[in-house]
């Protein structure tokens, strides 16, 4: 199956195929969705970015670090980041 990019040849939420909301907060929702690229299952979180300050887009970065320096077999792995300027998210 060939993957699809966008023009920078990033990953969008347009790889994904949403199955269903598992949960939101103030900035941030995830969801259960399957990478049309690999079939796989992942968690898929979104933050909206367009209402957060610098410090909580600092914080929000910071998370993603955090999430993609741990190795447990009891934790669910971090795989990527990616911003879609059309949904103004970090994904």
């Amino acid at each position: 199956m060939s993957r699809k990019y966008d023009q920078r040849g990033q990953t969008t939420v347009d790889d994904f195929n949403i199955i269903k909301k598992l949960g939101s907060g103030a900035y941030s929702s995830v969801y259960h969705v399957t990478r049309k690229a690999d079939n796989k299952f992942y968690a898929l979180k979104k933050v909206r970015i367009d209402y957060l300050s610098e410090k909580e887009r600092s914080n929000a970065i910071n998370e993603v670090r955090i999430l993609a320096s741990i190795s447990d077999p009891n934790v669910i792995s971090y795989k990527e980041v990616f911003v879609d300027k059309n949904y103004n998210s970090l994904w």
